[in-house]
């Protein structure tokens, strides 16, 4: 955002109704100027009719051979209990995407998260399904190709492969529509802070799950409670274990179910082994996250009222720094390309173009990396996500970064060295 943009972002943060018609508004009237043309760094394959989701774990398997990805069956809609989502990979070869080869399909899925398909270990593929009204999820194996369900949906899977986390993702809709998936998974819909339900860590071995951080002790403990939360209901979203497996991350919020654009939210970080819980020093804000090989986590925040990418430089959440800043001043996707360096997207600016980032952050320098259209047609008409945002991953080796684009007139994964 230039200087202007910036000022009149921060005046009207705080409502989220004025912001998104302010944006509407200021976007419309470049409509009317020719579209600019893309740019990469690099070529871009691209792979119409599919996509990966969010940004936190990487879709290439542990030797980059195979890139994971869902294939759309229906139109641009949003999609109902009977849709059915293909999942499965693309063969990688000589850094060219080849073949796809379908392992699955759900029907427990959505355009920003898509069905949580994901890596649980070198050897499977996990992702959500609906058996029926119950919410699962299926773990295949890639050499056998076999498939396992285990009896509850997972959000993320360690890198070990035998552990996930898990929330309520009917509660998930309820408070962001779009971004959970619409059957009763024991959301308690009625209950503004529910104790039976928050952030769950299963076993992918016997198929079992334990509660370790209910609603009722993140109203408690963390800080939410300074903010007018009265109304609002409370809910777990976005974990991810931390590489080594002992940390798990996630984001606790509160929504105004009446009024879904009125959000606060904390980042938490659960110790499995000290079984303590850690809160971020945020200011109501944190949106997106991921961890480096060296528990640290750079985050989308809220720190000391200004929001910027904030570097958390250990677990506890409390040593922090700013990084890239003011350069890159608008919320973005992370995913690290190493434990110094990451690379991050930006929302469509006024041309509606999307843009993507390498950063450094010893130096605090981000490069350009690719600049894309993002069609009108693909902007939410309403706070229900069927918008494309590029949310970048890195392969396992860090030279070749995946993301979603709409930039070729359809929704497509895309794949590019950097």
């Amino acid at each position: 955002m230039n200087k202007l943009e910036k000022l009149v972002y921060d005046a009207v943060k705080h409502n989220p109704k004025v912001k998104i018609k302010i944006r509407n508004m200021y976007q419309s009237f470049y409509d009317a100027l020719p579209n600019k043309k893309d740019y990469s760094v690099n070529p871009i394959q691209a792979k119409e009719g599919h996509f990966f989701g969010f940004h936190d774990v990487s879709p290439f398997s542990f030797d980059d051979t195979k890139v994971l990805a869902n294939k759309l069956t229906i139109p641009l809609r949003m999609p109902e209990k009977k849709d059915v989502l293909e999942v499965g990979y693309f063969e990688i070869e000589n850094g060219q995407v080849g073949d796809y080869v379908k392992v699955g399909e759900s029907r427990a899925w959505n355009y920003h998260k898509g069905c949580r398909l994901q890596w649980a270990g070198p050897d499977h593929i996990i992702y959500n399904d609906a058996d029926g009204e119950q919410l699962v999820s299926r773990l295949y194996n890639i050499h056998d190709k076999t498939t396992k369900k285990i009896p509850y949906p997972i959000d993320t899977a360690s890198l070990c492969g035998k552990f996930a986390t898990s929330f309520s993702y009917g509660r998930l809709e309820m408070t962001m529509p779009g971004y959970g998936y619409s059957y009763d998974d024991g959301a308690l819909k009625d209950v503004k802070i529910p104790k039976e339900t928050g952030l769950f860590i299963g076993n992918l071995e016997d198929g079992t799950r334990e509660l370790v951080a209910d609603l009722q002790t993140l109203n408690d403990q963390g800080g939410l409670t300074q903010y007018p939360i009265e109304n609002a209901h409370q809910y777990v979203t976005h974990s991810l274990f931390s590489p080594d497996g002992r940390y798990v991350s996630f984001l606790y919020r509160a929504t105004v179910v009446e009024d879904i654009l009125k959000r606060w939210t904390q980042m938490g970080v659960y110790d499995r082994e000290t079984k303590q819980l850690h809160f971020s020093p945020t200011n109501e804000m944190v949106s997106h996250y991921v961890w480096n090989d060296k528990n640290q986590i750079i985050a989308y925040s809220r720190v000391e009222e200004q929001d910027s990418h904030v570097l958390f430089e250990e677990p506890t959440l409390q040593k922090y720094k700013r990084v890239a800043y003011p350069q890159l001043n608008s919320d973005g996707h992370q995913s690290f390309i190493s434990s110094s360096s990451f690379v991050t997207d930006t929302y469509p600016d006024k041309y509606r173009m999307a843009k993507l980032y390498k950063v450094d952050i010893e130096s605090d320098k981000a490069t350009l990396l690719a600049s894309v259209n993002s069609l009108k047609k693909f902007q939410s008409k309403a706070y229900r996500h069927w918008c494309c945002d590029l949310h970048p991953r890195m392969n396992r080796k860090g030279d070749m970064v995946c993301f979603d684009s709409v930039h070729t007139g359809k929704r497509a994964l895309c794949v590019m060295p950097i």
